[in-house]
C-alpha cells in the first residue's frame, strides 16, 4: 500500500513544536505530527529481512525495518496525540494475541514496484486489528485495499526485485503477536517507537518507549 500521508487534524500545538525541536516529529504541515502503527517483526527474523532489503539496494532500508503495517503514514494534529493513544489503548484491549506465520514472497507488480514476504496465517486478525486502528481519531481512506505483508524491496530495478523475490521464496517465520506500536517520523527520516500497546491478556498495560536516536526503530514507512 503506497498511500500518501493522510491528514487527520489541523490544529497547532506546543506539544508538537517541542517534539519537533527534539528531532522526533516531522512537521508535515504546521502543528502536525506524522504517525504510524505497525507490528514489528521480532528477532531473529526482523534483522534477516532488514539485511535482504539493504542488500537489494533499497534506499529506504536504513529507515524502515521489517514490519506489518496497521496504519500507514498519517498526519495528525499534535494535540490529538493523547486522544490517539487513548483510542489505541481501547483497540488493544479489545483484541487478543494471535499467531502469525510469514511464508514465501509475493509482489504487487505491475501496480506498484514492491516485493514482500507474505502473511500465510493471521491475515484476518491483522485485517480486523488494522480496521479497528483506522477508526475514531485515526479514521482514514486507503488508496489500496488493506493487505498485510512485510515489504522487503520497494522501487528498485526489476532485476533486483526479482532477486529478492527468489532469495526469500523459502523464508518462513512463526511468532505470536502480543502488541502493536505507535511510531512518529523523525526529521532524520527514521520511524521511532513511542509506545507499545499490549493486546488484551498479553500484559498489564501499554509500555511507553524511550525515544532517541540510539533506539532501533521498527516503523511503518508505507502502507504497501
Amino acid at each position: 500500500m503506497h498511500d500518501a500521508p493522510t491528514t487527520a487534524g489541523q490544529q497547532n500545538t506546543a506539544a508538537t513544536q517541542q517534539a519537533t525541536a527534539a528531532g522526533l516529529v516531522v512537521p508535515a504541515a504546521s502543528g502536525t505530527a506524522r504517525v504510524g502503527v505497525a507490528l514489528a517483526i521480532p528477532q531473529p527474523w526482523g534483522s534477516q529481512l532488514d539485511r535482504h532489503r539493504a542488500e537489494s539496494g533499497d534506499p529506504l532500508a536504513p529507515y524502515i525495518p521489517a514490519h506489518v503495517t496497521l496504519l500507514g503514514p498519517t498526519d495528525v494534529a499534535g494535540d490529538a496525540l493523547p486522544a490517539i493513544e487513548a483510542h489505541l489503548e481501547r483497540v488493544a484491549a479489545q483484541h487478543r494475541p494471535y499467531p502469525i506465520h510469514l511464508r514465501g514472497t509475493g509482489t504487487f507488480r505491475p501496480v506498484t514496484e514492491v516485493v514482500f514476504v507474505a502473511v500465510a496465517r493471521g491475515i484476518s486478525e491483522c485485517e480486523q486489528l488494522a480496521g479497528a486502528v483506522r477508526s475514531g481519531p485515526l479514521d482514514r481512506r486507503l488508496q489500496y485495499p488493506y493487505h498485510p505483508h512485510v515489504t522487503v524491496a520497494h522501487d528498485i530495478p526489476a532485476s533486483a526485485l526479482d532477486a529478492v523475490y527468489e532469495q526469500l521464496a523459502g523464508f518462513t517465520a512463526r511468532f505470536t503477536v502480543t502488541h502493536f506500536t505507535l511510531y512518529v517520523h523523525g526529521v532524520d527520516g527514521q520511524w521511532r517507537p513511542v509506545r507499545d500497546f499490549p493486546l488484551g491478556g498479553a500484559a498489564d498495560g501499554p509500555v511507553r518507549q524511550a525515544a532517541g536516536p540510539d533506539r532501533s526503530p521498527s516503523g511503518p514507512g508505507t502502507d504497501r
